[in-house]
């Protein structure tokens, strides 16, 4: 078993917890590939709206990776299919990052912490993951 963190807007988040579905890195498949049935991922939203810049800072959703498939969503424009991953999705309460920092040990420089979350998946520790989750239940 594996914990990841996805990053993505809010909104976009919300849609997928709706949808009982995930895409990572504006759909591409890289990402995805690497889950597999049991994993967990966590979803962190640095913006509230995609195409806003009010910011969110918040961790807004947390699942576990329901199966192997990996699909091709709708068409979202003529030249945009994005790939996704069916995720059980669990009640939980939007929580700030700002005072989980200095205790997340995946988060290098405390004062760029923002830098962690640049390529918009990663893999995170177990004990990280455990922290989070407990705020997040």
């Amino acid at each position: 078993m594996k914990y990841y963190i996805a990053v993505a807007s809010k909104d976009h988040v919300e849609k997928g917890v709706e949808g009982g579905f995930m895409q990572a890195n504006h759909g591409k498949a890289a990402s995805l590939q690497r889950l597999k049935t049991g994993d967990w991922i966590i979803f962190y939203s640095p913006k509230r709206y995609f195409e806003k810049d009010e910011k969110c800072q918040c961790f807004t959703a947390i699942g576990e990776i329901k199966d192997e498939e990996m699909y091709q969503g709708v068409m979202m424009s003529s030249d945009f299919q994005p790939f996704r991953r069916n995720v059980h999705f669990y009640e939980c309460a939007e929580t700030s990052i700002i005072p989980l920092i200095e205790q997340l040990d995946f988060i290098a420089d405390k004062k760029k912490w923002g830098f962690s979350f640049r390529f918009g998946f990663l893999e995170i520790p177990e004990k990280d993951f455990q922290f989070i989750k407990n705020r997040m239940l």
